[in-house]
């Protein structure tokens, strides 16, 4: 009987087999999920994407012109005068290269870093641009002029249709550029009509931040041609854009890496940045990389900001305007300051394929390091322009302290006396506050000297806190690692149907920071279970978080126009793709070495800082419930963590230990 059950149930139509299994080829993944690869709300990415390839040839010297036409029948054309595309046969691929960056996703001109590549910067390097536009088109056409040559080929729905057909270009042609006609197919987005504010913006950005190059818009139904070029670049575009008029005049600046600088950064990375300071009116804030505009910031605009309060706080403390018992904060001078800020990084990180949010945890360190300096001399130079700026940043914190006062008043006046080993933060803003619970004491000595005193505490653990998932809650207290961490944070222990007092939290963020291995992993474990079962309220506040610090430095090589550098792998996978990359730079084999850090306590204060401190560069996890509500979760934990669930977990590790790769 039980051998014929379980030949029916094999029998039986279970629509799972080898032939469910789909290889999505070509633009296939494009076509079948749009929005992993472009925003599909209207199709100005997509027209972006043409429009970034003709900036960035200008962007490289070979282009004076951008020109944009919307045709009456909803077609775009996008003309440049750059190099234009080649159109040969790949040396490898044996297809028209021109046809290869219109139809395979990860192929492109801008993976070349080195001194020979087409592109020393560009607008990032997910290799989809184009391709992304051609696979969302019901029809593109592409022309291009270039070594006396005309060659033009057509797609629809991403296939090509009109293969590539080569001519000699006639005298009165044009010398060179590529030409790219789209109609974008309205099935794959909400609505099929672009935005022409956003439009606008897009192209008159492009001119201001590329003083020289003419851009322009043309409607075929109207005739309405309009038209930008600006000579005066980020000043003449930040003051027709501002609210309101600024505090005193505007600070710009300029500067790149040269040779002499490489031993920090590539040659030729940098930024350009004009900065206003206004007392009233909502900020005007846009940041760009590579001529890609990050609406969302990022690690360069972090840098703006940390260079501006560098500079303002040194100039305030070497003048003596500080009032008694004011702190100041990065906030207090930038909540006031409008900017336009273009760097230019060699290989950019972006958060997503559309490219709103720079990730590159050196460009933080890149801009700082030329703002600072140039506005210490500014201000210097023009000191009663420099106390008129200090007086509005002293008025900023000092309304920023008097609202958290406010909330301290209606606290309980009641309060516990602070465990001895906790190193506190100086504000009392729960905003801004963070505690960090860090595994051992060694640990705890370098985040002590690595932390921002003014936001982040820290306590250290001793060894590996109590298994709490069975333990009553009027018990707790007997173990001493969890009566601290209550008494630290503010809020005593409860149930998930309790209502607990929370008015007394002394932190926004309270951060699990442990070793990156399977220790640290532990120790992480059980603190979630702590705060699962006897502090669920700050988990459902979004209150909990775990810090992720790397397990590997990599100290690799100078490589082509990259300097030496030391980056951080998170993990095995990302320590195998950061060689990948390091070989495709031109790194010779092993020429880079690799440490492994045996705990967070092999970490010095600065190394801490950089990758898991600052709320720049760290990589910090939010605690939630997930795909789970908290049935589900409480039932996992429970399986993980009840001491009678010694029989589900067993069966857990039978069936599914060999996909676990243990670290020994």
């Amino acid at each position: 009987m039980a051998s014929k059950a379980v030949s029916s149930a094999s029998a039986a139509p279970s629509g799972y087999g080898e032939a469910s299994i789909r290889v999505l080829k070509g633009l296939e993944p494009v076509k079948q999920r749009p929005g992993m690869y472009t925003r599909t709300d209207n199709p100005l990415h997509i027209i972006q994407e043409v429009i970034d390839n003709a900036a960035d040839e200008a962007l490289a010297g070979h282009g004076r012109r951008i020109d944009l036409t919307q045709h009456t029948d909803g077609s775009i054309t996008i003309e440049d005068d750059g190099r234009g595309i080649p159109f040969g046969l790949h040396p490898e691929e044996g297809v028209p290269v021109v046809e290869i960056v219109f139809t395979r996703l990860h192929a492109g001109g801008k993976f070349d870093k080195g001194s020979g590549g087409a592109y020393s910067f560009s607008g990032g390097l997910h290799g989809v641009g184009v391709s992304v536009t051609n696979a969302l088109a019901k029809r593109l056409e592409v022309t291009v002029w270039r070594e006396k040559q005309v060659a033009r080929l057509a797609f629809e729905a991403g296939d090509v249709v009109e293969p590539v057909a080569v001519r000699p270009a006639a005298s009165g042609d044009r010398k060179q550029g590529t030409t790219v006609r789209v109609w974008p197919d309205a099935k794959y987005f909400e609505s099929p009509d672009l935005p022409k504010a956003e439009l606008v913006h897009l192209l008159r950005s492009k001119a201001v931040l590329m003083p020289g190059v003419t851009v322009t818009l043309k409607q075929e139904k109207t005739g309405e041609v309009q038209t930008w070029a600006y000579k005066g670049g980020l000043r003449d575009y930040l003051m027709q854009t501002l609210n309101s008029d600024p505090l005193i005049p505007l600070f710009e600046g300029e500067q790149y890496a040269s040779k002499a600088e490489t031993e920090n950064f590539a040659e030729g990375e940098g930024a350009a940045w004009c900065v206003a300071f206004t007392e009233e009116g909502a900020p005007m804030r846009e940041s760009y990389v590579n001529l890609i505009p990050t609406v969302a910031g990022g690690t360069h605009e972090s840098g703006l900001k940390d260079g501006l309060f560098g500079a303002i706080k040194s100039f305030i403390e070497m003048h003596s305007l500080l009032p008694k018992g004011v702190k100041l904060m990065p906030d207090d001078v930038f909540s006031r300051a409008s900017f336009v800020l273009s760097a230019k990084v060699l290989d950019p990180q972006f958060q997503g394929q559309t490219k709103e949010r720079l990730n590159s945890r050196d460009a933080l360190r890149l801009v700082s390091a030329f703002v600072k300096p140039q506005l210490e001399l500014w201000l210097n130079q023009h000191v009663e322009h420099g106390k008129k700026l200090a007086e509005l940043v002293i008025k900023q914190a000092q309304t920023r302290q008097r609202a958290s006062q406010k909330v301290e008043k209606r606290k309980g006046s009641g309060v516990a006396v602070l465990p001895g080993k906790l190193t506190d933060c100086e504000s009392r803003d729960l905003l801004h506050n963070e505690l960090f619970l860090v595994e051992g004491d060694s640990a705890g000595g370098s985040a002590k000297m690595g932390r921002n005193k003014e936001t982040q505490a820290i306590l250290p653990l001793r060894g590996k806190v109590l298994n709490a998932w069975e333990v009553e809650r009027d018990l707790l207290f007997k173990n001493n690692e969890i009566h601290d961490i209550s008494v630290a944070i503010g809020v005593d222990p409860h149930g998930p149907n309790d209502t607990p007092d929370l008015s007394n939290l002394r932190y926004g963020k309270i951060c699990i920071l442990s070793d990156a291995d399977v220790d640290g992993s532990h120790i992480q474990v059980l603190l979630l279970t702590l705060f699962f079962r006897h502090f669920p309220k700050l988990v459902e506040a979004g209150n909990i978080y775990v810090a992720r610090p790397p397990l590997f430095r990599v100290d690799a090589p100078a490589r082509g126009k990259k300097p030496a550098a030391k980056i951080y792998a998170l993990d095995e996978g990302e320590l195998t793709a950061t060689l990948d990359k390091l070989r495709k730079e031109g790194a010779r084999e092993n020429s880079w070495t690799i440490s492994r850090f045996k705990g967070l306590g092999e970490m010095s204060a600065e190394q801490l800082w950089d990758t898991t401190l600052n709320p720049e560069t760290r990589r910090l996890m939010q605690v939630a419930y997930g795909m789970f509500d908290f049935a589900a979760t409480e039932g996992a934990i429970n399986k993980l963590m009840g001491k009678g669930e010694a029989a589900s977990r067993r069966e857990l590790m039978e069936l599914h230990g060999d996909s676990v790769e243990v670290d020994i």
